[in-house]
């Protein structure tokens, strides 16, 4: 690479130091939780990961999937998106960060369970909503990703949109957004091949983040029932 290439790459990379906070943080980690479990470690980098499960979350800061499992380093495949949702099989060749997740974690991992997991209180839902009601035209504009995301769930939405009351409207949409993606995940060729095997699980879970309560999916009741 030439000093000229060098100077004009470095000119395009916007980028600055850790904040001090977040590197005392990374340090207090490395003295306690890496020290006391550094076989563990020096282990998962050697021998790669094995997760068991595939986790599809909200990119909600307050849904601590690793948490709620009490999961160790190299347990969960995580991946995360806005409203946690698995979008349909499209193999149009173009970029999809989701399907090549699953993709990955399916077909490569062979994890046993695929996780939906959709939550209280969703900013993305919420959206949703308010975009499929007319009220959010900044999400129904065309260069909006957000709202191009979220019109994988307008389905969801018609399913609900009887509904008179805003909050049960909302609490029923979130739920229907796990239900949405798991129809979706039917879809994908792999992932269908690999249930019919027998060697996968799909699941769809609803947290309360206040209550700390947990929902699962039961699709011979059609409904969430607690865990």
């Amino acid at each position: 690479m030439t000093d000229e290439s060098e100077k004009k790459l470095s000119s395009t990379v916007h980028a600055a130091a850790l904040p001090p906070y977040l590197a005392t943080r990374y340090n207090g980690w490395r003295a306690t939780e890496y020290t006391e479990n550094k076989v563990w470690y020096r282990r998962l980098a050697e021998d790669g990961q094995n997760p068991r499960i595939m986790a599809i979350a909200c990119c909600d800061s307050r849904v601590n999937v690793n948490g709620i499992f009490s999961a160790e380093t190299g347990d969960i495949f995580l991946h995360r998106n806005i409203a946690n949702v698995v979008p349909p099989y499209l193999p149009d060749g173009d970029p999809h960060g989701t399907s090549a997740a699953l993709e990955y974690a399916v077909s490569v991992l062979r994890v046993a369970h695929v996780i939906v997991i959709g939550h209280s209180d969703c900013g993305g839902v919420k959206g949703c909503h308010d975009m499929c009601s007319g009220h959010a035209p900044a999400l129904e504009a065309k260069e909006s990703f957000v709202g191009r995301w979220l019109e994988i769930l307008r389905p969801g939405h018609e399913r609900v949109a009887h509904i008179k009351e805003e909050d049960k409207l909302l609490r029923a949409l979130e739920k229907e957004t796990v239900v949405v993606s798991l129809e979706n995940l039917w879809d994908f060729p792999f992932v269908r091949e690999a249930v019919e095997a027998e060697r996968l699980s799909l699941h769809g879970l609803w947290v309360d983040i206040g209550a700390g309560t947990l929902e699962h999916y039961l699709p011979e009741l059609g409904e969430f029932t607690p865990v």
